[in-house]
């Protein structure tokens, strides 16, 4: 459900242009590679699709490349119902990229303008209204209104069809204002109306269980799930989250309210069951399950460059699609980390599980009796006395004064800030070094190119591959990976899981 961005090319893009020429090679072979990237309005027909749409390839001439759906759709396109461009896993590209735009798109995908509008968004980012509109409409063809409006129509789109949620529902979960602005969306954008679309999918409303949502969240693939579970049942924190038969359940704080994600492998794409206190949270409730396995990563060209190196051509031969595990918290993670610094992965799972089960509240069960409780709330952290932490008082200081931090507005963990500026303010909070910074700079911000090459088991990996464990030497040859060097560190430290090694933390 993701918006689709590409990099570094305008919207619309014309013939004449190269970049049309390559888009064009990519819809007439129907590369799945390119859904996502970008969307094919076809003038003839008034439909834009993705670029691997089955139906016939249509004259260059007929053809307009847009940067995102919200473009052609303000261009007065309708969706495509043979190919779903509106189910398209989203664009990698802002992975390597996290500028304002991009900061943008993921901020509007967890609901930010439905819930602050966009003056809330543009202060986010530190713009003026004004400018952020121009930005938006410069890079992708369509402003943040636009943008928002095409998010929640896809959103609605994948509720309509899965049939477990009656359609009043599905336009308040979708983050619509009303029936009427609901229906008038649903038509305009896919050409039918809500019941006409739920009749194509052959699915009958079923009453909503105690809040539940049901989805299939795509990706591309190859898409290593066991290992990305394996990672995850790791580090799992008693009482917060749990592995099950394969399937990956935890507990959510969401801006409205709590809530539950259950996750498991589904064929071609991710299962994801959702229980909310407020079905308004869904938007953000599925933009941090993405982020947290990485779902619209380019597994191709990431596994392609480190493949280009013969040390790690072997991993990534044994592991294609491994992905950079993200967070639903970045704030969340930021703790765990301070937490789990120098200590083993059970120890540090301990005391957080202590921590969740005493300052954690406690998640609505549902109808299946499963208990589990949110992460405690920044402030509840930063008010806890030395007593409450069993750690080194150093680190329980650093503990609460990054908490602080979080609950006071002056540190953005979840993508509305640079990720410079976000590196600035961690190094200058007591307790929080460069390997921590650039450790929640892979995992919690989501820059696939930051590694910790001080970590000891990341040497550890190193030396027994017959890579540099010194650490500048270690980054010298870290370079070759660029940009892609958080997903090479997933690979060097998966080699260490079959023996014990030394520890920074216990996320790794």
């Amino acid at each position: 459900m993701s918006l689709s961005v590409p990099v570094h090319e305008p919207a619309p893009t014309r013939p004449g242009e190269r970049a049309f020429d390559r888009r064009y090679a990519a819809v007439r072979s129907r590369d799945r590679r390119f859904d996502g990237r970008f969307v094919t309005a076809v003038r003839s027909t008034g439909i834009y699709c993705r670029p691997s749409c089955p139906a016939r390839t249509p004259l260059p001439r007929n053809v307009t490349f847009y940067a995102t759906a919200a473009a052609a759709q303000e261009a007065g396109y309708r969706a495509c119902r043979r190919c779903r461009p509106e189910a398209a896993p989203g664009s990698p590209d802002w992975d390597a990229r996290a500028d304002a735009v991009g900061r943008a798109v993921r901020l509007i995908e967890e609901g930010v303008v439905d819930r602050d509008g966009v003056a809330g968004l543009a202060g986010r980012l530190g713009y003026s209204p004004r400018h952020l509109h121009r930005l938006l409409v410069d890079e992708l063809g369509a402003g943040p209104l636009a943008l928002a409006r095409a998010h929640r129509a896809r959103t609605a789109a994948l509720l309509i069809e899965s049939g477990d949620l009656r359609l009043t529902d599905v336009a308040f979960a979708a983050g619509f204002g009303s029936l009427r602005q609901f229906n008038d969306t649903i038509r305009r954008v896919f050409g039918r109306t809500p019941t006409e679309l739920r009749g194509e999918a052959g699915r009958q409303p079923l009453p909503p269980t105690a809040g539940a949502v049901e989805l299939r969240l795509r990706r591309r693939e190859p898409f290593a799930w066991p290992a990305l579970l394996t990672f995850l049942e790791r580090r799992a924190v008693p009482g917060l989250e749990e592995v099950v038969a394969g399937t990956y359940r935890r507990a959510l704080r969401l801006p409205r309210g709590a809530g539950r994600c259950e996750l498991s492998d589904d064929g071609d794409a991710v299962r994801c069951r959702l229980w909310l206190e407020d079905l308004r949270d869904l938007a953000a409730a599925v933009a941090r399950c993405r982020r947290l396995l990485d779902l619209d990563a380019d597994p191709l060209a990431v596994d392609a460059r480190l493949a280009e190196d013969p040390v790690l051509a072997p991993l990534v031969a044994a592991t294609p699609g491994r992905r950079l595990p993200g967070t639903v918290d970045g704030y969340e993670l930021a703790v765990r980390t301070v937490v789990g610094q120098q200590v083993s992965v059970a120890g540090a799972r301990t005391v957080l599980g202590r921590l969740v089960t005493a300052h954690g509240a406690p998640v609505d069960d549902g109808s299946d009796g499963l208990s589990l409780r949110r992460f405690p709330a920044p402030e509840v952290v930063a008010a806890l006395p030395d007593a409450a932490l069993p750690m080194p008082r150093r680190r329980a200081a650093a503990l609460r004064g990054l908490a602080a931090a979080v609950a006071e507005g002056t540190l953005d963990l979840d993508g509305g800030e640079e990720r410079g500026r976000v590196r600035e303010r961690l190094l200058a909070l007591p307790g929080i070094g460069p390997w921590t910074v650039e450790y929640l700079a892979a995992r919690g911000l989501g820059d696939p190119d930051a590694i910790p090459v001080t970590d000891l088991g990341l040497r550890a990996a190193a030396r027994d591959l017959g890579l540099p464990e010194d650490a500048p030497e270690l980054a010298i040859r870290a370079a070759r990976w660029a940009p892609w060097r958080a997903y090479a560190a997933q690979h060097l430290w998966a080699s260490l899981e079959s023996r014990p090694v030394p520890t920074q933390e216990h996320q790794r």
